[in-house]
């Protein structure tokens, strides 16, 4: 029964969130494709505000995360009331924002549309301040789906079912990279149509797809897992009583700003976090300049598009194969140490050789190791904070200090450091890689330790007299918790 549920589950959820994602990744890193076909030029940006322009991405989407998830956990939380009296501090948010009927369903299609609306904009755009603003407006409008999906899993999916899930769907961003090459080659040959460029033609049919498709969403993308229309009161039933034995996502829980507090005040989650930032420098970075580097190994515009599309079809499969392993095994810390490791082999290759080929390989090697390792860590945080706004909270502080990683990446892979493809910026890259494998290491140790030092306190009875009321009050820092590693 169990089975058959998971699979009803994955046909509704899987398909559109891993479509959304793909979407919401073409459209932030569609810009590459578009400098190759001569934005640039067109617009009068120098190559220094064309790095800003991407940085400014990232704060319109660092600015707006954690709010968005913010809203998420209040929504999930006050579903089912009838009122939202002001002087209650767990209804405050919802009292203010008066989105007492959102929910998923139509939260995270509303996000879709307006992003592809602003996507469309950038093949408007006119000069470098108008790319500036949309680009901010870009950030802000997708900032809310990533961490929205990530919830949502959690209300769905078991502890040990979502790092899978999370995989599938993070794929979407290395198919974004695959299809988005392939895109720019075709869209690029309507070069002069309709008066316009063929980079601009990039930006307007990629967000014009993507306008559409959020429509349909609208019919597709489920809510909450109690309201779930798709699935029999049965199904709901089983759904329910199967997250409540594994973690809080069964219950319902309303909104409390001290758990917004915990979740700042928990080093596990600022390492998480930090772990992030580590992988985000290089995903970013390689992801927006992948066909720069490419066209560096001295092949043509069209061919650079082109030839995108392997790395990151290989970091697809890299992606889904991994994290069926670690599923399989239980890891995660052991397998995003060794993508980290993958991918600084890959930058090595990068840097050192001369032949073309090799270094082209290097490239299938660092996004191979680079997106892997991505798809393992986002999930780490859904997996083992405890509590609906803390983990909500959680979810979102990672990607936001994460990305400001991103921004360094943008930043540092300037045109003044550009020689030898990017030499400098690469050595950089290894070192953030080399942080991020300090901090799964220090997750790994400090993870273990508190389980071991919680078995130890089972062992002498210390839980007996805890509550099923307090172990979900307390969360993550139950003594029965355990944390997955």
């Amino acid at each position: 029964e169990d089975h058959r549920l998971l699979r009803k589950v994955d046909r509704r959820l899987l398909p559109v969130f891993t479509l959304l994602y793909l979407l919401s990744f073409l459209d932030r890193s569609n810009i590459g494709n578009a400098k190759l076909d001569g934005m640039t030029t067109d617009l009068g940006v120098s190559a220094a505000s064309y790095n800003t322009a991407l940085a400014i991405y990232f704060v319109g989407y660092i600015v707006f995360e954690i709010p968005a998830n913010v809203c998420a956990a209040n929504f999930n939380s006050l579903l089912q009331l009838t009122s939202f009296p002001l002087d209650n501090e767990s209804n405050l948010l919802s009292s203010l924002c008066r989105l007492k009927n959102c929910n998923p369903q139509v939260w995270l299609p509303s996000l879709t549309l307006a992003w592809g609306i602003v996507s469309i904009g950038q093949g408007l755009v006119k000069n470098q301040a108008e790319l500036f603003g949309i680009r901010f407006l870009l950030g802000a409008t997708e900032a809310g789906l990533f961490p929205g999906v990530i919830y949502v899993f959690s209300v769905y999916y078991l502890r040990r079912e979502r790092s899978w899930r999370v995989a599938i769907f993070f794929g979407g961003s290395a198919l974004a990279g695959a299809f988005g090459g392939i895109f720019a080659y075709c869209i690029g040959l309507m070069n002069g149509v309709g008066g316009k460029s063929g980079w601009q033609w990039i930006f307007i049919l990629e967000g014009l797809l993507t306008a559409v498709i959020s429509l349909i969403a609208y019919f597709i993308v489920p809510t909450w897992s109690h309201k779930a229309k798709f699935l029999s009161e049965t199904e709901k039933t089983r759904l329910l009583d199967r997250l409540r034995a594994d973690s809080d996502a069964g219950t319902d829980q309303t909104f409390k700003w001290s758990s917004v507090g915990d979740a700042f005040s928990d080093h596990l989650v600022w390492a998480y976090a930090f772990l992030f930032h580590g992988f985000s420098f290089v995903l970013y970075s390689l992801s927006l300049f992948l066909p720069t580097i490419i066209a560096g190994l001295g092949f043509e515009t069209w061919q650079a598009q082109l030839m995108t599309v392997p790395p990151n079809v290989l970091a697809s499969f890299s992606i889904w194969t991994t994290v069926y392993f670690s599923s399989k095994y239980n890891a995660r810390a052991p397998f995003i140490i060794g993508a980290a490791i993958v991918s600084i082999i890959g930058y090595i290759l990068l840097i050192t050789c001369t032949k073309p080929g090799l270094q082209y390989f290097g490239v299938h090697l660092a996004a191979a190791g680079v997106y892997t390792g991505n798809s393992l860590l986002l999930s780490w945080p859904g997996e083992n904070v405890s509590g609906q706004a803390k983990r909500a909270v959680a979810v979102a502080l990672q990607i936001s200090v994460g990305d400001i990683g991103a921004i360094a990446g943008c930043l540092i892979y300037r045109p003044t450091l550009a020689s030898h493809l990017y030499r400098t910026p690469n050595l950089i890259a290894i070192g953030y890689l080399l942080f991020a494998i300090v901090m799964t290491t220090y997750l790994w140790v400090m993870m273990s330790m508190e389980n071991k030092r919680r078995d130890r306190l089972l062992s002498k009875g210390e839980s007996k007299d805890e509550t099923e009321e307090e172990r979900i009050r307390l969360g993550d820092r139950s003594v029965r918790y355990r944390y997955r590693i």
